[in-house]
């Protein structure tokens, strides 16, 4: 128990509500959690990858009230091992193949401590103009390494901004979709906003992250005038153009108003390819502002060879992914670069008068709460910035490689093994595949694929997540684990056939 005195940094005493920051005390705190953090990554390898406890455990295991006085950081940190370790599923192992990976790393993690330890709010840039600015550079530097067009860089007309999320991104740039369609349908029509906002359509692919829906759903389209255009295994679930024309040129026989279309390079279910090109000649007969989410696979298009995956992008408005899916960026840290940033500073920009300065009133900044939802924001930039110095574009390049080759390894040995059949190409890391069901099997592998599921998880040697795919129950394995090696793939196939063949043998 410390009490509410304890050593300062020049011998005497001080309060810790008084002055709860002491240099000296957090030297040592700080290298106690690092050594905390470094031994759970070495050891990580020794937890169940999913967690083990069962829903409200940890209420029997924490006081129903806060502590009175101050407690010691040794008494916290044991509690954590003890009683918060046991309820995490550990995204970090190199066993965790589930949903899509997140990312983190040492420079990651030296971004962040800067971050928090500068402790600033990056609204605007007189709060803080090296964030802003820094965050101008380095989104132009991950955007040369896309090939992005100079039209989406802060050199040309456009720039990038760091969100949250995916989610975050796809919402600011439909606020901004809907803001652009509402004005001209009122100039036009002579409508009201309300009955304009009744008009307005959006689109994308029924692969498309859910996102989109809930993005629709706060920018208030209706659902019933959000389309997710159907997929099949006939495009290897990516959008058809022609399906997407008709459904458009229908809306507007109906007297509706296309204004979104939100494309994806690597969906959630299967990293399926939308063809950019023919969606962006679509947007532009019909005016609409064309998204791109490359949430997971638009990391990888810093390599060459993955690099046409993106073609097309020229014809689109805005493009988002993030970097702590796949580019050793720690969560959070969703990359979002835009043509024209007025269209989302009509949308978002609110300016009280307590946040005027002469620079801004001048526009001779960016302020990038006029970017986002929310006002204030993290010094996101510094890791972003720290990662991309400290393993350049070769070394970014050579791991998102490793991983694709290690993802081709696995799908080989699916190969070798009759009773497994894939389910969807592979393009980038993900690999999607089924146990094949009996002949007879009433719901076509359903149940068989879901118990194998439950099965592998269960123990918590790996973690693999599922998908439904041309009406069929399939199973994704993701690889893109900063721990994640070779050997890692080769015991989860040995567990897998275990699994597969206890199952089968039923």
């Amino acid at each position: 128990m410390y009490g509410l005195a304890c050593r300062g940094s020049e011998g005497g005493a001080r309060s810790i509500l008084t002055e709860p920051f002491d240099a000296e005390e957090f030297r040592k705190h700080a290298h106690r959690m690092v050594d905390f953090i470094a031994d759970y990554h070495r050891d990580i390898e020794t937890f169940p990858v999913r967690s083990q406890v069962e829903p409200g455990y940890l209420k029997k295991l924490l006081p129903e009230s806060a502590p009175d006085e101050p407690e010691a950081l040794e008494d916290i940190l044991n509690d954590v091992q003890s009683k918060i370790v046991p309820g995490i599923t550990h995204w970090q192992s190199p066993n965790f193949f589930g949903y899509y990976p997140s990312n983190d790393s040492t420079a990651g993690f030296l971004g962040d401590m800067l971050s928090g330890g500068f402790g600033i709010v990056g609204f605007s840039w007189i709060a803080s103009p090296a964030a802003t600015e820094l965050e101008m550079i380095v989104l132009d530097w991950l955007g040369k390494l896309l090939q992005l067009p100079n039209e989406f860089l802060s050199s040309g007309k456009g720039g990038g901004v760091i969100q949250g999320t995916a989610s975050e991104a796809v919402l600011v740039v439909m606020l901004a979709a809907r803001k652009r369609a509402v004005e001209k349908l009122t100039k036009d029509q002579g409508i009201s906003e309300f009955e304009a906002l009744g008009k307005l359509v959006a689109y994308t692919s029924d692969q498309a992250h859910s996102c989109v829906n809930k993005a629709s759903q706060i920018a208030g389209i209706s659902l019933e005038n959000l389309r997710l255009i159907p997929t099949d295994a006939s495009t290897n679930y990516s959008i058809s153009p022609e399906i997407l024309a008709k459904t458009v040129a229908a809306d507007v026989r109906g007297g509706l108003v296309p204004f979104f279309l939100c494309g994806v390079v690597g969906s959630t279910s299967s990293a399926a390819v939308d063809p950019l090109s023919e969606l962006g000649d679509i947007c532009k007969e019909y005016g609409m502002w064309f998204h791109v989410d490359a949430a997971y696979a638009g990391n990888a298009c810093i390599c060459p060879e993955y690099r046409p995956h993106l073609n097309g992008v020229e014809k689109a408005d805005s493009l988002n992914m993030n970097p702590h899916k796949w580019l050793l960026t720690n969560f959070d840290c969703s990359t979002l670069w835009v043509k024209d940033p007025t269209l989302l500073v009509a949308a978002l920009s609110t300016n009280p008068v307590f946040l005027r300065n002469k620079q801004s009133d001048n526009n001779l900044v960016v302020d990038y709460k006029d970017w986002q939802i929310p006002l204030g924001r993290r010094f996101r930039s510094l890791k972003l910035w720290m990662v991309m110095r400290m393993y350049g574009s070769t070394g970014l390049r050579a791991y998102i490689r490793n991983h694709c080759n290690i993802a081709k390894h696995f799908e080989e040995l699916l190969r070798t093994d009759s009773r497994f059949e894939i389910m969807a190409p592979r393009s980038f890391s993900l690999i999607c595949f089924r146990l094949r069901p009996r002949a007879n099997d009433p719901d076509k592998g359903y149940s068989l694929n879901a118990k194998l599921v439950e099965a592998l998880n269960s123990d918590g040697n790996i973690l693999i997540t599922h998908t439904v795919l041309g009406g069929l129950y399939t199973i994704r394995l993701a690889i893109g684990g900063v721990h994640t090696k070779l050997q890692h793939v080769d015991a989860a196939w040995e567990v897998i056939k275990s699994q597969a063949s206890n199952l089968l043998n039923e």
